[in-house]
């Protein structure tokens, strides 16, 4: 029987709740049935019902983390927030933690997984790291395009998904993880230092990757392994 990968939503400032197509398809593709999950912010109880209803999680990408949930005050780099998906997600993250239930974090879904933790993250890149000592981790090349190269770490869960220790990959980030949370590990890198994997390391499955393989596995197969893993791990 196919297994329900519950995939998080984005909301805008009119209080529309939007997705991705793309995630959607990747889950569907990988043998799972994708079902989008809207921001409830205000009912635990209902989070963990939501919870319990799914076989696995995937965290989507989107606006900007608040800083002050990771005891950091806005520097002027920041973007837009979104307070109440903030609450929603991080709480579902860290339902999933305490229950072991796999979950995938997709570049902001990476960082909540790390904030869910205890972690940290780098609120803008450029300038936290400086112009010069970082790579275009904004890509103005197709979104289904790869442009820099990352290295994942030999024996981690990444380098088994994918047979390799080398991915190039696409790229639509100004912020990273910074401080890796207790259980975790950092298990892919940019060749500019900045972490672009997190695996938890006591977790049947807890992968958070920093670039967006939902808009390369059509163009660039490979990708769908990431996807696979997810949908696999919750038969």
């Amino acid at each position: 029987m196919a297994k329900i990968i519950g995939i998080t939503s984005s909301q805008d400032e009119k209080n529309v709740l939007t997705l991705g197509k793309m995630y959607i398809k990747a889950i569907e593709n990988a043998g799972g049935i994708p079902l989008v999950l809207p921001v409830i912010h205000d009912n635990v109880n209902l989070i963990e019902e939501m919870i319990g209803q799914v076989d696995g999680i995937l965290l989507s990408g989107g606006v900007d983390v608040d800083p002050l949930l990771f005891d950091e005050e806005p520097v002027p780099g920041l973007g837009r927030i979104d307070p109440e998906r903030d609450v929603f997600e991080l709480e579902l993250a860290r339902l999933a933690l305490n229950k072991d239930k796999p979950i995938l974090g997709i570049c902001r879904g990476c960082q909540v997984l790390n904030v869910a933790a205890g972690g940290t993250i780098i609120q803008d890149i450029p300038s936290f790291c400086g112009d010069d000592k970082f790579f275009k981790h904004q890509q103005s090349a197709p979104r289904w395009h790869v442009t820099h190269t990352v290295d994942l770490i030999e024996h981690s869960r990444l380098a088994e998904i994918f047979g390799t220790t080398l991915l190039t990959v696409n790229s639509y980030h100004h912020q990273a993880v910074k401080q890796v949370a207790d259980g975790f590990v950092a298990t892919a890198h940019s060749r500019d230092g900045i972490i672009e994997a997190i695996e938890g390391v006591k977790s049947r499955y807890a992968v958070g990757v920093q670039w967006h393989p939902e808009l390369l596995w059509e163009h660039h197969p490979h990708f769908t392994k990431i996807f696979k893993s997810l949908v696999d791990i919750c038969q």
